[in-house]
């Protein structure tokens, strides 16, 4: 039997203003000079993963090619554009237009998340692990990895999480946007330190990809005056898990995320993958 593809979906389309027209997924934070992608790369290499799909933008799609032509470390990269008009739009459709642009190329399960993040390799084969186990079951359960809110949030200052409602048996019930949460006011608005918060990695299946598309369709149509909203893909993940279109199992990952935000973070990054050598 033919080992089983699987792909992971970096979404890296976007150029912040604040990089001054550089790629943060290529600010070189390794220990042994990788570049923040690289070193998530890595991690997913070790967890199983064999194949590469960037959804990459205008500004971006070049110098990825560039860097990775069509294999890394032996595991297969392939690409996909996400466009927009820019005399109707200020800024791309958002993470789940990231992702459907991608469906051409998605023939296999993965796991999509953000390219300037880093999850840890035990979160990417925890993820891995769950979906080769569903390979022969009929009914695909996707799956995602939920972080300990306290770990996730600033000393100071407010921050907005996705954070996930869950069921007694580890299944996402609902990923809710709070906004203005502060460390020291969580119970004032109803969250514990140990709540499980989404950073936006997912493992699913190319059949949720299609459900995806059709509500983006629906969404670019409604929306077709509004210059900047965008069609947010933990939004509509849960959107699908409330109308019981899929089922998600949820996991708590052991790893600590950290990604490049601000050109300061590069520094905090780099430190932190040294010490966790």
């Amino acid at each position: 039997m033919a080992k089983q593809d699987l792909a992971i979906v970096y979404m890296v389309g976007g150029l912040s203003s604040r990089f001054g027209g550089k790629i943060k997924q290529f600010a070189k934070v390794g220990p042994n000079g990788e570049t923040l992608i690289e070193y998530s790369i890595n991690q997913a290499k070790q967890a199983g993963f064999n194949k590469i799909i960037f959804t990459v933008g205008e500004k971006t799609s070049a110098p990825f090619r560039e860097m990775f032509s069509n294999s890394y470390q032996g595991m297969k990269v392939l690409y996909a554009e996400q466009n927009f008009s820019q005399e109707s739009r200020d800024k791309p459709w958002g993470s789940t237009d990231a992702l459907c642009s991608a469906r051409q190329v998605i023939d296999c399960p993965f796991v999509v998340c953000n390219g300037d993040d880093i999850y840890g390799a035990r979160t990417f084969k925890i993820l891995a692990e769950h979906l080769k186990k569903q390979e022969n079951k009929q009914e695909k359960i996707n799956a995602t990895a939920g972080y300990i809110l306290e770990r996730v949030i600033p000393e100071q200052g407010k921050t907005n999480r996705g954070i996930f409602q869950v069921d007694n048996k580890n299944f996402v019930k609902e990923i809710k946007e709070v906004f203005n949460i502060e460390k020291t006011k969580l119970r004032e608005i109803n969250l514990s330190p140990e709540s499980l918060t989404s950073m936006n990695v997912f493992a699913l299946y190319p059949e949720v990809v299609a459900e995806l598309d059709k509500i983006l369709s629906e969404f670019k149509q409604k929306n077709s005056e509004d210059r900047r909203i965008e069609c947010l893909l933990p939004v509509e993940l849960s959107s699908l898990i409330k109308q019981g279109k899929i089922k998600m199992k949820i996991y708590e990952s052991p790893d600590k995320w950290f990604g490049v935000t601000n050109p300061e973070d590069e520094e905090i990054v780099r430190e932190q993958l040294i010490h966790n050598i």
